[in-house]
This record gives C-alpha cells, structure tokens and sequence, in this order.
C-alpha cells in the first residue's frame, strides 16, 4: 500500500521560492527530498542527474541543458553529480532574477555546499531534510505503539510509503551509499574497511567520539578515522553535537558526541534483528537519545536553521544529554532517559546543573520512554511522543 506523508518543510520551501530565484534542498539519500519538492512544484519540469542520458547531457552542453528550462524553470534532482552545472546556473539566474525558477536536491552535503558557496551564494535558500519526524507519523495516521519499533524500523520515508521490510530496506540503503555517493567523493579505496567502520560507529550512538579508540577497532590510523566520520557527517548520516562551552569553573569534555540521524540505520548496523531484541540491548539507550536529538534537529532544519543542540559534561562526570542555546536567554538543558518509569534519578543531573548555572526547574527537562508529562519540583517530565513544552526552545 503506498501512503502519502506530509513534510513539514514544504512550507519552508515553499517561502523561499517567494524570495530566492533557486531553492536547494539537501539531505541524507531517501529522505524524501524528490518526494517533496516534486509535491510543492507539480508545475516544474523535472530532471534526474543521475539518470545517465540527462547526466551526460548536462556535462557535455550545459549551456543547451540549461537553456530548455530558462523559460519555465526546473526541478535538477542530484544536481551535485554534474558540479560544471553551477557556474552556468549562476548565469540564468542573474539574467532572470525571478524567484523560485530552480529547486536542486542533492545527497552529497558536501559536494553541494562547496559548489553553491563558488557559483550561486546569496541566490540560494536552503534547507535540510531529514528523514520523517514522529509528527509525521502520527499525522499519516501511521501508529507506533512503542519506541523500540521506530528505533528499530526507523524513519525513512520509503519502508512506511511502501511496506518495505527495515531489514531489506537498510541492507540496499548501505550498498548503494558503498559503492554510489562514496566513490563519487573518491575518499575512500577500501569499501569493506568503511563499512566496518560505519558499524563501529553505530556501537558508538550517544557516545563521545573517541578517534583513537575508534581507529585501533578498525585497524586504520587516527586521522583516517577523523576523516571517514567527516563523510559520513558531510552525508548527513551522522551528527556530531559539539560540547558546550560554559564550564562554571569546571575542566570539560572536548570531543562531539556521536548521533546517526536515522536510529533504524544505527541499529540496522549494530546486527539488531528485531524491535524487541532491543528491550534490553546495550544500545537502547543510545538510540533512544539519538531519536530524541534528532527530533529537535528536524524541528530546527524543516525551519530553515541550523543546529542550537550542545552537550555538557565535566571531567568529574556530570552530564546534561542536550543543552539549548536559546537566543541571548540562558541554556536549556535537556536531559533523555530511555526508562519508561520516571524516578527522582532522572533529575539528578539537572539538578546538580541548575546549582552550578542559576536555571530554574520551569526551563529544564527530561525526556523519557513514557507517556505522561508533567511538572515537577525539579524540572518538567516530557514524554517521547509530546515533546511541545519544548519546542519553543527551538523555534
């Protein structure tokens, strides 16, 4: 059965075209980024790159490519495939000057960005696209009775539009990652060793990233593991959440923490065979935070903003799991527990924060694997599925 589910971006995207003559749309491969363009522009042509004809035609007479759709504008899906495009694009673009002639989706972050920033900065609006948020879900009227299932399936666009199996999905999803948008980047010679280390990292999901730890584990050096986890950050499978800079005299943690932006992929990679092999899984936890990061992230990207996520943690071992930087107000902080069951334990490191920064209970947080929400004398408990208290943070 195919669904249609509705992004919450496109509104975004949509204001862009108002104001910008081209919008991008960037984004981990299968996010949904065609999908949704191509619902917000029905009227556009539209143009895979990475179909090999239309590649080829694009890289041998960009001009004549180009000149088909001065006139009506175009969708250029992959666009980052044929980069000689950009610097002939900026050309139309400033001879028309009209808002929301082109819409270029591409997976390659990377390979994107460096072209939009040489050939068409300040033409250009862009947005991020993740895969689906729990909001999506539900207003798809897809129902997931626990979290396990999501941390498990995913959020994916494409398993839920079209009853695909997690499993067969991720296994196709990393092959053609392997052997497509990796040796477009040209980074990487040996293909097995990688996937070895994509497996390491997703050990790793809500750690703090230790590079030489992750090196010895997959046999490669230092600054090749630094390297590899910036491709996968600059494919947007990944996230590192930088730590916060406050120490309130306090030695701190250096290092990102590590997050997939898809949990299901993280779990996929791990070996999890089944939602319920994580009830008790030494990555539940991880996952879980990862879920939850992600939800803010999408919340900010589908906005067009970048990421206001922190960590904190000193060199005694305090932990908040998520620090919002909120304009010019003082940090939000944000702590995750996967336990369904609140306890005062929950609190214990928000506590031990709002002693050391002055925050008070009314803005700190803990999210948790249940569903009840409420306030407490130390903070206000958030349920996974409710995250709106929060959200204004984000905004």
């Amino acid at each position: 059965m195919q669904r249609t589910i509705g992004r919450d971006a496109g509104e975004k995207i949509r204001s862009l075209a108002l104001g910008f003559p081209a919008v991008s749309v960037i984004g981990p491969r299968q996010s949904g980024k065609t999908t949704l363009v191509r619902s917000v522009f029905p009227q556009l042509p539209y143009a895979l790159l990475e179909d090999p004809d239309t590649r080829a035609f694009a890289e041998e007479d960009p001009r004549s490519f180009l000149a088909q759709y001065e006139k009506t504008g175009a969708i250029f899906d992959e666009v980052q495939r044929v980069p000689e495009l950009f610097s002939y694009l900026q050309g139309v673009l400033d001879r028309n000057q009209r808002p929301g002639q082109f819409i270029l989706t591409g997976s390659q972050n990377f390979l994107m960005m460096e072209q939009i920033s040489q050939s068409l900065a300040g033409r250009v609006g862009i947005v991020k696209l993740l895969p689906l948020s729990m909001g999506e879900l539900a207003r798809a009227g897809i129902e997931v009775e626990r979290y396990e299932e999501l941390l498990y399936a995913g959020l994916f666009p494409r398993p839920y539009n079209n009853d695909i199996h997690p499993r067969d999905f991720y296994s196709s999803y990393i092959q053609t990652y392997l052997e497509r948008d990796l040796r477009l980047l040209k980074q990487v010679q040996n293909l097995s060793a990688f996937q070895t280390f994509m497996k390491m990292c997703a050990y790793r999901s809500g750690q703090v990233v230790n590079y030489s730890s992750l090196a010895n584990d997959c046999g490669i050096t230092y600054n090749t593991a630094k390297e590899w986890l910036s491709l996968l950050e600059t494919s947007m499978l990944i996230v590192l959440i930088r730590p916060h800079h406050k120490n309130f005299n306090k030695r701190l943690v250096k290092m990102p923490k590590l997050y997939f932006t898809d949990p299901g992929l993280a779990a996929h990679l791990a070996g999890v065979q089944s939602a319920d092999d994580l009830g008790y899984h030494p990555l539940k936890g991880g996952l879980f935070e990862s879920l939850v990061i992600t939800e803010f992230l999408k919340y900010r990207f589908n906005r067009g903003k970048e990421s206001n996520l922190y960590f904190w943690r000193d060199k005694l071992g305090h932990e908040i799991d998520c620090i919002i930087e909120y304009g010019g107000w003082d940090p939000i902080p944000v702590e995750i527990k996967s336990g369904r069951t609140a306890s005062s334990d929950f609190f214990k490191e928000i506590t031990y924060w709002n002693g050391l920064s002055g925050n008070t209970p009314e803005r700190s947080f803990v999210v948790y694997g249940g569903d009840r929400s409420q306030q407490r004398a130390a903070g206000q408990l958030v349920g996974y599925r409710d995250l709106e208290p929060i959200l204004p943070f984000l905004a």
